[in-house]
């Protein structure tokens, strides 16, 4: 996920910088998160995002949860999830498609969709919004 900082240019959004930058990737269990994060600055970041977007403010959040030895069908089962936007957002907004069936809570997805729903529903109570 990459987080940029754009200006209004006359109508056109033009990106200004690059403010984050967050990648969780499994990894064999012999390999240090220091190493994890050199070899993804330089082998990911480096060639996919041009270096004048990057600065000294730029945030990396590389494996910021730590290990992730577990992962992929091992890691994630579980069931196909089919009624996803409805326990979202009921089509309100945008939604990537994954699943929350069989993901445990250091899961983003599925524990930050839980606590931005939780937030909404408070919104909603306290009169600050209709829906």
């Amino acid at each position: 996920q990459v987080t940029v900082e754009y200006k209004n240019d006359n109508g056109a959004m033009v990106p200004i910088r690059v403010h984050t930058v967050l990648i969780s990737t499994q990894h064999d269990e012999t390999v240090t998160n220091d190493q994890i994060a050199q070899d993804l600055k330089e082998h990911v970041i480096k060639p996919v995002i041009p270096a004048q977007y990057l600065d000294e403010k730029t945030i990396f959040h590389l494996n910021p949860s730590g290990r992730f030895v577990i992962g992929g069908p091992h890691g994630d089962a579980g069931l196909t999830g089919r009624k996803i936007i409805i326990d979202t957002y009921g089509g309100w907004g945008a939604h990537g498609g994954g699943a929350f069936s069989g993901k445990d809570p250091t899961k983003v997805d599925r524990s930050g969709a839980y606590i931005v729903r939780q937030a909404a529903k408070s919104v909603v109570a306290s009169g600050l919004a209709r829906r």
